[in-house]
């Protein structure tokens, strides 16, 4: 296991690695399997026709489901487990980390394959805790789906965008200490709005992870690839624009892989700053 040192007066490269190796994967696993376990429940209590808490609109209940789950991902993100792992829970997010030079390669395929598996095994507790009623048509385990008209192509793009505006987001932040911690309720208000916006029309899941669970336990596995794929293509794209950024206007680079923001690298550059 690898422990982070916090000497030096710049970013090392222990700044830029899971405090104790590929152990934070098993928290990525905890954090996506409660994500995925949530956005189950959530679904089932505020979407399902035989629920109390059910809203009438299946706009409005879109959107009370994205603020749950932003919610939620800022809690996450800032809880214990999500500043020792970093938080990603997605990993289009891991790889565009990668990609900025802020984490590890040698990382994303067990942050990946911890990701992918917290969604199945979180889908699965939510089926185990609330019964066959989550595996109705009418929720199919909170599977996201296109609406109707939609083209693979414009699928592919829409999806891929959320993850290009969200990666820039999360580098522009990341390397300015200034206002780092304030990432987490970015990251959260930005899922929940991609949700209540695109939820209806594209499915807005811009997470392998949000998908993988849902769709392989409801046997919706048509489009899978798509929401899959296109978060990835998104990430690159998004974190070739920060590169670009970083090259041609001299923008500072991310210097840690927590979206918490809370880290040694980035309060000793705050420090140099000042």
């Amino acid at each position: 296991m690898l422990r982070e040192e916090a000497t030096g007066s710049a970013a090392t490269p222990s700044d830029r690695r899971p405090r104790y190796g590929l152990a934070d994967a098993a928290w990525e696993f905890v954090l996506t399997s409660v994500l995925l376990y949530c956005v189950v429940t959530a679904a089932r209590w505020l979407t399902s026709p035989d629920s109390p808490l059910a809203v009438n609109s299946t706009r409005a209940a879109t959107a009370m489901v994205g603020v749950v789950v932003g919610v939620l991902l800022v809690v996450l993100i800032i809880s214990p487990p999500g500043r020792c792992s970093g938080a990603h829970m997605n990993p289009a997010i891991s790889v565009a980390l990668w990609l900025m030079g802020a984490f590890p390669g040698r990382y994303v395929p067990a942050y990946a394959a911890a990701q992918l598996a917290g969604s199945v095994a979180g889908t699965a507790l939510g089926r185990l805790c609330w019964g066959p009623v989550v595996s109705r048509p009418s929720l199919r385990y909170a599977a996201v789906h296109p609406g109707p008209g939609w083209s693979t192509a414009a699928l592919v793009v829409t999806e891929a965008g959320c993850l290009i505006l969200v990666v820039v987001m999360v580098g522009f932040f990341l390397a300015r200490p200034s206002i780092s911690r304030w990432l987490p309720y970015a990251v959260g208000t930005a899922t929940a709005l991609i949700i209540t916006v695109l939820g209806q029309l594209s499915g807005g899941s811009a997470n392998p992870a949000r998908q993988l669970g849902p769709a392989l336990l409801s046997g919706g596995a048509r489009l899978l690839w798509v929401y899959l794929a296109a978060p990835l293509v998104g990430a690159s794209i998004g974190a070739a624009v920060h590169c670009l950024f970083q090259r041609r206007l001299g923008a500072p680079a991310p210097c840690t892989y927590r979206l918490c923001g809370n880290d040694a690298a980035l309060r000793r550059r705050a420090r140099q700053v000042a």
